[in-house]
């Protein structure tokens, strides 16, 4: 048998924890020899969660958190966990990702292609606009980002979004977990570089394999609308998405000190002044 393990968080979003289940417990055209693993770290939910999955999938493992894990310590909470046991992929899951009904499916056939020796991402459309990419693989370039678009063909990537994301158990072990060293935020980005640098090439599925909205937002500490105080909590947060010394460590790692320096005083200067970007 051929194991692969789902890593999954989730924080008070029941409905749709338990939608992203279904799918996932829908899929269709996977060989008999393939079987599904779940581990799902509850993150402190108030609302049920982890008790209504337990109640309606008793086959996933429920790993209970303290609130304070949020994405990307809790999926290293759920890799931990799932590697203490013996699987041959790790599945990255993000609860709001609409898993279409083959995309375990087309994430193998895109892993055989590569001998199980790179990292795929799936590519990720927007639930409204189809054809629209949200997320999934893409590369940087002069320090931006630019998504790959499905064209029927694996693409290489070296920057991958965590919605769904198949790691083979060779990868792991040469790159290990995710740095719990980030909160939130930048950890599935950085799992990308770190594997790129030991030469394990990371390529986006040929087509789309699920759907999710992306989030066009700006954080509030990018708001002028938002009084300064709250500028800095939130900038300062886990959810601010660009935590200054975590964005630091990042950038340093795969850019370079200057680079680092720069968007380091940028950040506080639109903190400050965020009316110079509106």
């Amino acid at each position: 048998m051929i194991h692969i393990a789902v890593l999954m968080t989730c924080h008070n979003r029941k409905v749709q924890t338990l939608h992203c289940l279904q799918n996932l417990f829908s899929q269709q055209g996977l060989h008999h020899s393939f079987t599904l693993r779940t581990y799902l770290v509850d993150d402190g939910s108030t609302d049920g969660t982890g008790e209504a999955v337990c109640k309606n999938y008793p086959q996933v493992r429920v790993i209970n958190g303290n609130g304070e894990l949020y994405w990307n310590r809790g999926m290293y909470t759920a890799w931990k966990v799932a590697a203490a046991d013996k699987c041959d992929s790790y599945l990255w899951l993000n609860d709001d990702t609409e898993l279409y009904p083959d995309a375990i499916k087309q994430m193998l056939l895109a892993a055989s292609l590569t001998n199980y020796k790179s990292i795929i991402c799936g590519s990720i459309e927007s639930p409204t606009n189809k054809g629209e990419l949200t997320y999934g693989g893409g590369s940087s370039r002069n320090n931006s980002y630019v998504g790959n678009y499905p064209n029927g063909e694996i693409e290489a990537c070296n920057i991958i979004n965590g919605n769904c994301v198949l790691i083979p158990y060779e990868v792991f072990l040469a790159v290990g977990n995710l740095d719990w060293r980030f909160i939130h935020a930048i950890g599935d980005n950085d799992y990308g570089l770190r594997a790129h640098k030991k030469g394990i090439l990371s390529y986006s599925t040929g087509v789309f394999v699920a759907s999710c909205a992306k989030n066009e937002t700006p954080p509030k500490w990018c708001m002028p609308e938002t009084n300064f105080i709250d500028r800095i909590k939130n900038l300062y947060s886990p959810l601010g998405y660009s935590h200054p010394v975590e964005f630091f460590i990042y950038e340093k790692r795969h850019f370079g000190l200057l680079i680092a320096l720069k968007h380091y005083c940028s950040i506080h200067l639109r903190l400050f002044i965020p009316k110079l970007w509106k």
